[in-house]
């Protein structure tokens, strides 16, 4: 294929889906998660920016490729932001897992589901009639709302304690919990990185996709592109493997090819972007 074999996929779809982003990338969608792919995982979600070596590798495939997206749960507008991606014209975000797209510096959105206000004022008591000890963070993302228990003394320990109780608010106020690492999101029903993924690449007409993720949340989308590969979409499936830390095994298991962490997404596509910019 005239491409590096350290790349080379583990699966016969997983070599499909690259020789047919190689052979035409005009047709292929590059599609990316944020947190542990692009960026390094950190305490403080606040903290968290885009490997160094993004930029530059997302803007030499821009013009080769049908499009690049991030698909992620953060806000759009946010996640542009700390992936430094507003000097990057051709790079579209959905944000809060296709609630919110991004795309020239602007976001569109629906209406916020009326449960999150509902559950914003009740979590506070709630995570305190629980016993969750300190450490655990509530994150407001204005579409969803996160319970991070990264920073407590027992994070899974902790998450385990929470999950039963945000579980049963989030379903009185008509919204539901996705899990990730350490981290319940209360979120809308229905909205997930498989569906956001699907509605874009049906809208680009794409041929062929590469999916890269790390985290639970991004078992959707594979769900998705394992989906499309029966529909005649070439697939490449990624798993961002967290650097010094097991990658979350039922991505890994499901993935064409385990990169070490975003410095390895970023390698990639840094390879992806020479090979195609040639084609």
């Amino acid at each position: 294929m005239g491409f590096d074999e350290k790349w080379a996929p583990v699966t016969a779809a997983g070599r499909d889906g690259l020789r047919a982003i190689l052979a035409a990338p005009g047709e292929a969608v590059i599609a990316l998660d944020f947190d542990g792919t692009l960026a390094p995982i950190v305490a403080d979600p606040d903290r968290a920016r885009a490997h160094p070596g993004a930029a530059a590798a997302l803007r030499a495939l821009v013009p080769a490729v049908r499009a690049v997206v991030v698909v992620t749960g953060r806000p759009a507008a946010l996640a542009a932001e700390y992936g430094g991606l507003d000097g990057l014209p051709g790079v579209v975000v959905l944000g809060h897992y296709g609630a919110e797209r991004w795309e020239g510096g602007e976001v569109t959105a629906p209406p916020v589901h009326p449960g999150v206000a509902g559950a914003r004022a009740a979590l506070p008591g709630l995570l305190a009639a629980a016993g969750a000890p300190e450490g655990t963070w509530l994150e407001d993302k204005g579409r969803s709302l996160a319970v991070h228990t990264r920073r407590t003394a027992a994070p899974e320990e902790t998450l385990e304690l929470l999950r039963a109780p945000v579980g049963e608010l989030a379903a009185g106020h008509g919204l539901v919990v996705e899990p990730g690492r350490l981290v319940l999101e209360l979120r809308p029903p229905g909205v997930d990185k498989g569906a956001a993924l699907t509605g874009f690449l049906r809208e680009c007409g794409a041929g062929s996709v590469l999916y890269a993720g790390d985290d639970l949340g991004d078992v959707a989308a594979f769900a998705a592109v394992e989906k499309l590969r029966g529909e005649g979409v070439a697939g490449l499936l990624v798993c961002s493997g967290a650097v010094g830390d097991a990658p979350v095994r039922e991505l890994a298991d499901r993935a064409d090819l385990v990169v070490p962490g975003p410095a390895g997404v970023v390698e990639l596509l840094a390879a992806l972007g020479a090979a195609v910019g040639a084609v």
